[in-house]
């Protein structure tokens, strides 16, 4: 990795490298772990991630660059790894990488250009690079424990973080949450007064991940949006994965899922995408 590029995203996930690449290729697949529901995810997948359909045109100057992503493969010594990157549009390349003696596990690694000149990167905060971080937890959550499911998606944006005497996140009743250890047991009580039990799955400086034990086992990413980025208090964002659910299930998911954080909002402040 040359010193002008960024490491976003690096885990180690518990399958073949060849099903980690399908997850990459196949829109239905992508599907199951990239970005969340929403009118657009269809044509992002296509443009982001598919080399047909769907062509983006970027103008540089006079000249036109078709933006496809491009694979590619490498290996040296034991290890081979598979790359896609997107050279023109904006430099992110993702690489999944195993070895002869360990055929079962991949490495799945995301790097990015410098910020330097970026429109996405206000100082404190890149959404593209929260983007990647939060799709790829959600992919080694599909692949290792919801293999093979369909999903669905609820997501929360824009919830005032509220000042520190009176945190959003400790009305939802997630209160000392950024002090539990990665794995440690996480229990949650709601304003309607229900339960909910996780486990703390990944932590980073503007998100973490919950393993969620329930009807079913399913995912949930905080988004913890900086005050230097969304003034005065900052911002918090909610995305549910759902695997396997018939639709009255999902629909009672998503009853208390709307409960859960309206009944968290201080009075008057309205929520998007509930």
């Amino acid at each position: 990795m040359t010193s002008d590029r960024r490491e976003i995203v690096s885990i180690d996930i518990p399958v073949p490298m060849a099903t980690v690449w399908e997850h990459l290729r196949d829109p239905q697949l992508i599907h199951r772990w990239y970005g969340w529901d929403d009118p657009g995810l269809d044509d992002e997948i296509h443009r982001v991630f598919l080399d047909r359909s769907i062509e983006e045109h970027v103008f540089e100057g006079d000249k036109v660059v078709q933006e496809r992503p491009v694979e590619g493969r490498r290996i040296e010594g034991d290890t081979t790894t598979r790359l896609l990157s997107w050279p023109n549009r904006k430099g992110d390349v993702v690489a999944v990488r195993s070895t002869v003696h360990e055929p079962g596990h991949t490495h799945f690694i995301v790097t990015r250009p410098s910020h330097d000149g970026r429109s996405t990167y206000d100082g404190v905060r890149d959404e593209i690079d929260e983007h990647w971080i939060a799709s790829a937890q959600q992919l080694k959550f599909a692949l290792t424990v919801q293999p093979g499911q369909e999903r669905r998606t609820l997501s929360v944006f824009g919830l005032d973080a509220g000042d520190r005497h009176d945190r959003l996140l400790d009305r939802a009743g997630l209160r000392g949450i950024h002090g539990v250890p990665l794995g440690g047991h996480v229990q949650a009580r709601r304003p309607d007064g229900t339960l909910l039990g996780g486990t703390l799955v990944y932590k980073e400086d503007q998100q973490f991940g919950l393993a969620l034990h329930g009807i079913t086992e399913s995912f949930l990413v905080i988004f913890e949006t900086p005050v230097a980025s969304r003034p005065p208090h900052g911002t918090v964002g909610a995305v549910l994965s759902v695997y396997g659910l018939d639709d009255g299930t999902f629909e009672q998911v998503r009853e208390r899922w709307s409960g859960w954080w309206r009944g968290s909002l201080p009075s008057g402040q309205a929520a998007v995408g509930m």
